[in-house]
């Protein structure tokens, strides 16, 4: 299992930038390892050829000193000569699960290493007793078939034998997580029929979600984490905005402050809504800002007061207006120069330990700034970071050029690709020789600057179209 980078006691933060670039032990044989698995998927396991099983004894090699080593040599032995059951596919699936889970916590430890961030430990927990439900029964059903098929071999008629599980699944607000990952990944798979005719194949996507669905249909793995009421004064850091033709979620990163003296801690709140899409750019706000009022605060630079608002043992709060309303000012370049650094993260979900889900808030400033090809790159200590303007909204004043002329950047530290990159959600720069501060989310909830007024009134005009014509639609 890979072993992330440790370094000295009181070290600083400079000194400590190299572990960002610095190897980790393990890391690429994990990484290979998922790989070889993924390629017994492209054909299948029904019948699988010689060098798909080295792949699979690859996988069994990866986890010989875990715990899940007598059953995974089990599953591929089975997996290996065409006769795998379903339990041998969700051990299998738990592998590939457990070796990504490895990856990200070293990761994980190195990026805390870097920030000086400490990270509470989560508590073990016995799953929920719940007696085995039908309907997870017929999804691991098809995701078998999928395994058994291989992403080569799907056609329509596979892809669609998700639809009735789905609609029978959405009622129950238990199954619906699985529902709605079992619907996205169907769509996924029927827009690429016929396999067989593909150029390029996402195999760590499609394993990615495979192995996650098939896992969820494990009694208790959707269980609901622990809840406690949060009171006390919540400070935002920047907005991460997911897009998606069909869908939008909006994340916002804060560091909450306890009203009973506690250490500050860093927590998500977060809105997902479906949308048209002919929606985009800041049309997207229209449909997130009713939702979640912490998205007005993030765009006037304010503070919130929450009153026992839900939040997860994970750092996920539960967002409930009621239990919310606007305080002070409070700017995010000054939270994160003062209160990030005191903060502690809390622990990730066990399925949530994806190196992709990597997600670490981080403050730079004294940064060089360079090129490389095109990438825009910020180095810190003489430690070269890549900066990912690709994920910066649309629709909001921070772009690409702003960053790039920067002096403090407040981002999420990320690991794509093989590396660490950092994500912009708010810089300090100089406009017409001012310095000012430009955010990710500043429009997100309404703005009077030129470029997004007009911006709001396009997507405003576009709404309100496609509202008369569903009307319309109804009415007949």
């Amino acid at each position: 299992m890979p072993q992330a980078p440790r370094s000295e006691r009181g070290t600083s933060t400079e000194e400590r930038a190299d572990l960002l670039t610095a190897p980790v032990e393990g890391l690429d044989e994990a990484l290979a390892a998922v790989d070889a698995f993924d390629r017994t998927l492209l054909a299948g396991l029904l019948r699988p050829r010689p060098e798909r099983v080295d792949d699979l004894t690859v996988l069994a090699r990866a986890v010989a000193g875990s715990p899940l080593a007598a059953r995974v040599a089990e599953a591929t032995a089975k997996a290996a000569a065409g006769a795998a059951s379903e339990d041998h596919f969700v051990t299998l699936a738990a592998a590939r699960t457990a070796l990504f889970g490895a990856v990200h916590d070293a990761l994980t430890v190195g990026a805390d290493e870097v920030t000086g961030r400490t990270r509470e430990e989560r508590p073990a927990e016995a799953p929920a007793a719940r007696p085995a439900v039908n309907l997870l029964a017929a999804a691991r059903t098809w995701l078998s078939d999928l395994a058994r098929t291989g992403w080569q071999g799907i056609d329509h008629e596979l892809a669609g034998g998700a639809a009735p599980i789905v609609s029978a699944m959405l009622p129950d607000p238990e199954l619906r997580r699985l529902a709605t990952l079992l619907d996205g990944f169907a769509a996924e798979l029927a827009a690429s029929c016929p396999g067989a005719a593909l150029d390029r194949i996402p195999a760590r996507r499609w394993g990615d979600l495979w192995s996650r669905a098939l896992l969820l249909t494990m009694p208790g793995a959707a269980d609901r984490p622990a809840v406690t009421a949060a009171t006390g004064r919540l400070l935002p850091l920047g907005l991460d905005l997911h897009e998606h033709a069909t869908a939008a979620q909006a994340q916002i990163h804060a560091v909450f402050e306890p009203a009973d003296g506690t250490a500050p801690r860093l927590v998500r709140a977060s809105v997902s809504v479906p949308k048209p899409d002919t929606v985009v750019a800041a049309g997207v706000w229209q449909l997130l800002r009713p939702h979640l009022s912490l998205l007005t605060a993030l765009g006037e630079g304010r503070a919130m007061d929450l009153d026992a608002m839900p939040l997860t043992d994970e750092g996920d709060l539960i967002w409930d207006d009621a239990r919310a309303r606007a305080g002070e000012p409070a700017d995010a370049l000054a939270t994160a120069r003062v209160v990030l650094p005191t903060a502690t993260a809390l622990p990730t979900a066990p399925l949530d330990r994806h190196p992709a889900r990597i997600a670490e808030p981080v403050f730079l400033e004294g940064y060089d700034r360079g090129q490389d090809g095109d990438t825009l790159t910020f180095t810190v200590a003489g430690h070269t970071l890549p900066v990912d303007t690709d994920r910066i909204p649309t629709a909001s004043p921070l772009t690409p050029e702003a960053v790039a002329a920067s002096r403090a950047c407040v981002g999420l530290l990320r690991w794509d690709g093989g590396g660490f990159r950092l994500q912009p959600l708010a810089v300090e720069t100089t406009v017409r020789k001012k310095a000012v501060a430009l955010h990710a989310g500043a429009w997100a909830g309404g703005t009077t600057d030129k470029a997004g007024v007009r911006a709001e009134k396009a997507a405003t005009d576009a709404v309100t179209v496609l509202r008369e014509r569903a009307g319309r639609l109804l009415r007949k």
